[in-house]
C-alpha cells in the first residue's frame, strides 16, 4: 500500500466539507463526488489486499484445512487497520489536497 494511506491527515470521524472545495476542481459536485468515490474504492481495495496478505501470515491451519484459528497477531494488525481513516475519508483528503489525477475519457466528436 502506498505510504501516505497509511500516513494522512484524513479524519476519522465524519466532519463537514464546504461544498465549493468539493466542486472548484470540476465545477460540477457530482463529477467530483464521482471521482472521489472511484478513488475511494481504489483505497479500499488496496488496504484489503494488503490486510489479508498480512493475516494469512500469521494464520494458522489445523489438520481439516478449513478451520482457520486467529492468533494476537491477527488481531492486532486488524485492529490496526481499523484504527485507519476509511477510504472515503482519505479519498476527500487527496481530493481537498490536488493529490488525485483525473482525465476525461469522453471521445471528443469533432472531426
Amino acid at each position: 500500500m502506498n505510504s501516505n494511506i497509511k500516513h494522512t491527515n484524513a479524519p476519522l470521524s465524519t466532519t463537514t466539507i464546504n461544498k465549493n472545495k468539493v466542486d472548484s476542481a470540476t465545477g460540477n459536485i457530482y463529477e467530483a463526488i464521482s471521482i472521489i468515490s472511484k478513488r475511494s474504492n481504489q483505497i479500499n481495495v488496496e488496504m484489503k489486499k494488503e490486510l489479508l496478505e498480512k493475516l494469512d501470515e500469521f494464520a494458522t491451519y489445523n489438520e481439516n484445512l478449513d478451520e482457520v484459528f486467529e492468533n494476537k497477531e491477527q488481531i492486532e494488525v486488524s485492529k490496526y487497520y481499523e484504527r485507519l481513516p476509511k477510504p472515503h475519508s482519505i479519498a476527500m483528503d487527496e481530493w481537498l489536497d490536488d493529490k488525485i489525477y483525473y482525465r476525461h475519457t469522453k471521445e471528443n466528436t469533432e472531426e
